[in-house]
């Protein structure tokens, strides 16, 4: 088959700018083929290559004495001590889970749990942070519904809990829904698989489900806006099938502990060119491909179509030879497809045969290692205006305001659809702060949770940085966990508008500041841009992913509050009441300044939490909605009534930072109250739990009807 001509027009359409096509024309010194153009639009497209965030991203901190491997490889991997690593990273599927919600998100979780597995690790928990528009717009309640589908579907055949994550819902979101997807698993620290080929002359094999048209042009398409020919997208968006993974999970394992494997390297977004070129780049080596053994489910496919098809459950290898019939055997057993596509050559080429023809010959360097990076221009986020007078409202009616909203309401019609039992190590369920699953076999556990509060970000870049990594952190405190690491989702705008743009780079320096103070690295993550419709952008969204462990499942703190127990806050309350969830939801004002993070206040606070862990049942960090909503959650989930004394509004619904609620017996208030004296934390008495009302600074109502409300204002919403 013939390929079409290059002309300008192609060219757009494969999203190279004017200047990129100038620089790649200098490399070459020639016109590429269309198959060439295909694989550097891949290469270097915004999803593949990082060239407007490369320069920020090499700013975080990434390295620590329990960091084994850092950013750069398909996930990262921290030491747990005995022997073992944790393996975990977060990645989007945004654009795709807009355009086909189900399987957008279902190959969202494919495809993190591939970069884990492709690491030697076997998966055991995930988690996923949603973003979607109000649910009033026409499109929210099918992108819900097929998104935790998409979810549950495929982690629940696949065989393994989702443990914790996230549901918003915003206008800014209502073109552009945001699907991140985490993935954790477990190694030996000395079997970490990595992707860096070595050796040439080395056989380059295939593995996995056939490739199909699936999905072609996928990366491309996730680095652009979105406007009205979105629907022309669908056909760049793959199909997953988690019995396949669940399959190629068991042979790649097999094959590692055969010792058959050199490097290996799961086929994400932009398939076999991505996977081949980020091998040959790390190892320094050339990769040369005979695409007429790949194997194919539809007929006449392309070069092109080959090359970045996005197909699912697919990896690709660097083999000894010496063992190929092992290796073949392994997924031969497994009815998985095993060829040999190519070999590792030493000179730097990236060479494509079809049919007996050149269809790619490329220097395979300037692909990956050599894209284009930019330094793009930003402005600084001015300072959010003073937030001037607060609507007066009763302490009850603004609880209720937040019950009512799907951001605050119970979720769990979304989690009763992921099964987070499988695996039979699941300690805390969904619910919570933090998921809590025990490490198989041990005394261990870990602890994972995801988070941001996109309206801060956008107040104030900076702030809201460090404010999505120190909740992270709250949340695995508030279980008994010592934070370990981190790993981050950054879904933001159009970065070549300046103002978006300095949103990333604020973000990013709040980031950096809090993963330092605090001892978690950033370890993996994910960029996704372009997150805008018809010109108008997501509130900037840097999700956080954590992981913090238990040295001993005695250290768990996952109690209820009992009759009587005393509410105490720990952490000192001002009543920051600016970008608060109570005016965005009672008054539908977002105005303010986000509230001040102070990383030292949130490190003592922490350390005094998990040292006295033991004087208290129950524990929660304070965060959106305040002592309010986090009173009321404890308090219902233990099937309880509470009453706060205080009745101003700033202080029962204030977003100050470094805080905690904990309920402990009235016995126990004296020995806190001294060791918090003698750590030089703040600790308040501020009411207690009990009885069958909830009561604000005197304003009541049944726990009955408010809990009532809680559990099914979000199924209302979605419905």
């Amino acid at each position: 088959m013939s390929e079409p001509e290059i002309t300008p027009e192609i060219v757009a359409k494969h999203g190279i700018k004017p200047d990129e096509w100038e620089r790649l024309l200098g490399i070459l010194g020639r016109m590429p083929s269309f198959t060439e153009l295909g694989i550097f639009s891949a290469m270097w497209n915004e999803h593949c290559s990082y060239k407007s965030s490369k320069k920020w991203l090499r700013t975080l901190p990434t390295t620590g004495p329990q960091v084994i491997c850092g950013p750069g490889e398909n996930a990262g991997v921290v030491d747990i001590g005995d022997g073992q690593a944790v393996i975990f990273k977060m990645e989007s599927h945004n654009h795709p889970s807009y355009i086909e919600p189900h399987q957008g998100a279902a190959t969202g979780v494919g495809g993190i749990l591939r970069d884990v597995f492709t690491m030697g690790a076997r998966p055991i928990a995930a988690m996923n942070s949603l973003s979607f528009g109000v649910p009033a717009h026409p499109k929210t309640s099918h992108l819900v519904k097929g998104v935790v589908e998409g979810i549950g579907g495929y982690g629940n055949a696949f065989g393994v809990p989702t443990v914790g994550g996230e549901v918003r819902f915003h206008k800014s979101y209502n073109g552009n829904c945001l699907v991140n997807a985490f993935a954790a698993g477990l190694a030996d620290a000395d079997k970490i698989f990595y992707s860096v080929a070595s050796g040439v002359g080395m056989p380059v094999v295939y593995l996995g489900a056939k490739t199909g048209r699936d999905g072609v042009g996928g990366a491309t398409m996730a680095s652009a806006e979105f406007d009205d020919t979105i629907e022309e997208k669908r056909p760049t968006v793959q199909v997953g099938d988690p019995f396949t993974e669940k399959r190629l999970l068991e042979a790649c394992l097999e094959l590692m502990a055969s010792g058959a494997v050199i490097s290996i390297q799961d086929m994400g977004a932009a398939g076999l060119t991505c996977s081949a070129v980020e091998m040959g780049d790390k190892g320094g080596l050339g990769i040369k491909l005979q695409l007429d053994d790949v194997p194919q489910r539809e007929a006449h496919m392309t070069a092109y179509e080959m090359m970045l098809s996005e197909s699912q459950e697919r990896m690709l290898m660097v083999l000894k030879p010496e063992l190929e019939d092992v290796a073949r055997a392994i997924f031969v057993k497994w009815d998985l497809d095993f060829a040999i596509v190519g070999e590792t050559i030493p000179e730097d080429r990236f060479l494509i045969l079809h049919g007996n023809e050149v269809k790619a010959d490329l220097p395979l360097s300037k692909l990956s290692s050599s894209a284009p990076e930019y330094d793009r221009p930003w402005i600084e986020t001015p300072a959010a205006a003073p937030l001037g007078v607060v609507p007066e409202i009763a302490p009850i009616s603004g609880l209720r305001a937040l019950l009512a909203s799907p951001n605050y309401a119970q979720k769990a019609w979304v989690y009763e659809q992921y099964d987070s039992q499988v695996g039979a190590d699941t300690l805390v369920a969904p619910g919570l702060g933090a998921g809590v699953v025990r490490v198989h076999g041990t005394g261990k556990a870990l602890a994972f949770t995801s988070d941001v509060t996109p309206r801060y970000v956008k107040a104030n870049p900076f702030e809201g940085g460090k404010q999505a990594v120190a909740e992270a952190y709250r949340n695995l405190t508030a279980v008994g966990a010592t934070p370990l690491a981190t790993t981050d989702n950054l879904n933001f705008g159009n970065p070549e508008k300046p103002e978006i743009m300095g949103q990333f780079v604020g973000a990013i320096k709040g980031i950096g500041a809090a993963v330092a103070a605090l001892d978690m690295p950033i370890v993996s993550g994910n960029v996704s841009l372009y997150n805008e419709t018809d010109g108008s952008g997501i509130l900037p969204t840097p999700t956080i992913g954590a992981v913090g462990i238990l040295a001993s499942l005695d250290d768990l703190i996952a109690g209820r509050p009992a009759e009587g127990d005393l509410a105490v806050i720990i952490g000192a309350t001002k009543g920051h009441l600016g970008q608060s969830a109570l005016l965005a939801e009672a008054f539908g004002i977002e105005a303010g300044d986000a509230p001040h993070v102070d990383l030292a206040a949130e490190k003592l606070a922490g350390d005094f939490i998990r040292a006295n862990r033991k004087a208290f049942a129950a524990c929660t960090d304070l965060g959106d909605g305040g002592l309010a909503l986090a009173a009321f959650e404890m308090a219902e989930g233990a099937g309880l009534g509470v009453k706060i004394d205080a009745a101003e509004i700033g202080f029962l619904f204030g977003e100050d930072q470094a805080r905690y609620l904990v309920a402990l017996p009235q016995s126990g208030l004296a020995a806190l109250t001294a060791a918090a004296k003698a750590a030089g934390v703040p600790l308040a008495l501020v009411g207690q739990f009990g009885g069958k009302t909830v009561s604000l600074g005197g304003d009541s109502a049944a726990l009955a009807d408010l809990s009532a409300l809680y559990r099914s204002a979000f199924a209302a919403a979605v419905a």
